[in-house]
């Protein structure tokens, strides 16, 4: 890992390690008050900041009610699970940033029991606008499901 990294990795559930750094306090907070993504079963992986930019991982089974009926994950699910990774990591500084605009494109489909995994990497950030990237795999097999890309607006800094 780079020597400017600092990265959380949960040690349950919806627990992060203990020595969480400030700056990610905020997304800390943002994730255990988020119980849409929760709900679905996501977990957060790992989540970074690499010379100022956010990245984040996150997990999430593909259960019964997500299935479409073409018996695939329904695409809302995959992109709300792409939605959240790329909340985390463009909220990894510590600032209210929301989504300003994404696209999707759906790959190969995911099935109920399969369990998928989100790469989210903050790409740039200049101004106040960023964009993200996410790529979904499969975790059994590393097969691509989906890319994602996120453009982000920061819109304040956090409040003390």
């Amino acid at each position: 890992m780079h020597a400017n990294t600092r990265e959380t990795v949960p040690e349950g559930e919806h627990t992060f390690h203990p020595l969480v750094p400030e700056e990610l306090e905020f997304v800390k907070k943002m994730w255990f008050d988020d119980q849409a993504s929760r709900a679905l079963g996501m977990e957060v992986l790992t989540l970074a900041l690499e010379d100022g930019l956010g990245r984040a991982r996150l997990r999430m089974p593909v259960g019964d009610l997500m299935v479409n009926g073409h018996d695939t994950c329904h695409g809302g699910y995959i992109f709300t699970f792409c939605d959240s990774a790329f909340a985390m990591a463009c909220n990894a500084k510590g600032s209210i940033t929301l989504a300003a605009g994404c696209d999707i494109n759906y790959v190969s489909p995911a099935r109920r029991g399969d369990v998928l995994i989100a790469d989210a990497i903050e790409r740039v950030q200049y101004g106040r606008n960023g964009i993200t990237d996410v790529t979904v795999t499969r975790e059994a097999d590393g097969e691509l499901i989906a890319e994602f890309r996120g453009r982000s607006r920061t819109l304040a800094p956090r409040k003390a």
